[in-house]
């Protein structure tokens, strides 16, 4: 008989009753090979004294067993293992053959074996990110009391069913209103879908946009996610070279004379990872290739909330006249990362296939909190929000970059940028990143190690550091516990 008393452990505090985690030990027992095909199990007697509870409570197990298909009770004989299930070649003990422990237990292709995850910010206590809202601004009580109100109201109630998957047609009507007011951009919300941020949004066109081998046009410094999901697709990317007034618009001309490139993806607008902004001049240029060439425009728009000094160039899309540009714009970026909001605006025809295209990955989004941010840009708290962040990030970037200038020049190179949340900072080749990164950990301070922003073509010793997450007392501190790391 096998030790019964110590593979059947009951936990007598668990919510589970005696009897079914009796019966569940029995199923663990046979599915894993212990217990074979027809094998005897213990009289409800037996067993009951060997694991300590009462006879009934077998008995139940047993029965419980039996209507499961994993037993057959034979009169006058006892209880066994079902005859007809399939003999299980009973698992190997740790250690035993340590070399099958390195084969994967099924064959999968594993494209991210090389994928580098974003950090955690959720656990760290002073950090300097990529570029971040501060949280601590976001107006979640506000979202909350709306959420709620929403959730209680009867008419609320539907909004629990399954929705279209564009999103709230509320949202999107508002989102319409709100881009029209702010950037210039008339569209009308059936040409808008929602999405859970900018990357659905990447996602979403790339694989409507993208084939095997088709060519698409990236920055040489670029967000590597995009990137990423770019080559996901086949893609080949052609790097195209960015300087102080952002992507060459020459320069890929030229590669639009040598082979046929599908769309561009560009971040106008600050872009990522240097802050640059594109010119106006290769605006017009861009849009005018893009007809002539018949290619799309991807524009990812991220942070266009966030100007301090003059008013902030209008995105491509609000002076595209022959619907060449598909715009990616996040609620996400701008009020609070985990609070998966954004958007996509592109053709009728497009729109429609990728809220097909999203229903097969993820059926729609969170219905009740589009309709509460919904009502936060009708009733222009969002308005408020975004002028009394933008005065507290104004301050903030001037503070963070007058200590980067008087403490930490000498290791440091950075401009100061006109938008944006973060500072593209330059660190002299002779400082280890890595290292750097892993010094600072010690003395308190998460920041990145500059890995995320290299690829094949791009490897400047350089770091995103963001200010906006930290208040003027935490700006102090960070960058001191960084002077010490260097």
């Amino acid at each position: 008989m096998l030790p019964y008393k110590s593979l059947i452990q009951l936990d007598r505090n668990s919510s589970l009753s005696l009897h079914i985690q009796v019966c569940n030990s029995f199923i663990t027992l046979i599915s894993n090979g212990t217990l074979q095909p027809s094998a005897l199990l213990p009289s409800t007697r037996v067993l009951a004294e060997l694991i300590g509870i009462h006879r009934n409570t077998v008995k139940l197990a047993y029965e419980e067993l039996i209507s499961q298909g994993w037993a057959d009770s034979v009169p006058r004989k006892g209880i066994f293992v079902l005859s007809k299930l399939p003999i299980i070649t009973r698992k190997r003990l740790p250690g035993i053959q340590p070399e099958l422990r390195q084969q994967e237990p099924f064959k999968w292709n594993n494209r991210f074996s090389r994928a580098i995850t974003g950090m955690n910010l959720q656990t760290a206590k002073l950090t300097i990110d990529d570029g971040f809202p501060d949280v601590r601004l976001t107006p979640i009580d506000e979202l909350m009391r709306e959420y709620r109100s929403i959730s209680r109201k009867s008419f609320g109630r539907n909004f629990l069913k399954y929705g279209s998957a564009k999103g709230s047609e509320h949202l999107r009507a508002s989102i319409a209103h709100n881009l029209y007011n702010t950037r210039g951009i008339t569209v009308s919300p059936e040409n808008i879908l929602i999405t859970k941020g900018s990357q659905m949004g990447i996602y979403l066109a790339s694989q409507l946009l993208l084939n095997q081998q088709a060519h698409i046009a990236v920055g040489t410094s670029n967000y590597v996610l995009a990137d990423n999901t770019f080559l996901y697709h086949g893609a080949k990317l052609v790097r195209i070279p960015v300087d102080e007034y952002g992507l060459d618009i020459d320069y890929l001309e030229k590669a639009l004379r040598r082979k046929e490139i599908k769309a561009v993806y560009v971040i106008p607008h600050h872009h990522f990872p240097t802050t640059v902004t594109m010119s106006m001049e290769r605006r017009l240029k861009l849009l005018t290739l893009a007809r002539e060439y018949r290619f799309a425009i991807l524009e990812d728009d991220y942070d266009f909330d966030f100007h301090y000094e003059n008013k902030p160039y209008l995105p491509l899309a609000s002076i595209d006249h022959h619907q060449n540009v598909i715009y990616i714009g996040s609620v996400t970026k701008t009020v609070a990362p985990a609070l998966r909001i954004g958007f996509m605006i592109g053709p009728a025809a497009f729109i429609n296939a990728a809220a097909s295209l999203r229903e097969l990955i993820d059926k729609q989004g969170d219905t009740v909190l589009e309709e509460a941010f919904a009502v936060l840009f009708d009733n222009g708290e969002m308005e408020r929000y975004f002028r009394k962040s933008i005065k507290a990030y104004k301050e903030r970037r001037d503070l963070f970059c007058k200590v980067l200038q008087a403490d930490l020049s000498n290791s440091i190179a950075f401009r100061v940028p006109e938008g944006g949340l973060a500072v593209w900072a330059q660190f002299d080749k002779k400082i280890n990143l890595v290292k750097l990164a892993e010094r600072a950990s010690k003395q308190g301070l998460l920041i990145a190690d500059g890995s995320f922003y290299k690829n094949e073509s791009f490897s400047t010793n350089g770091l995103r550091l963001g200010f906006a997450s930290l208040r003027p007392n935490e700006i102090i501190t960070a960058l001191t516990k960084l002077k010490q790391a260097l």
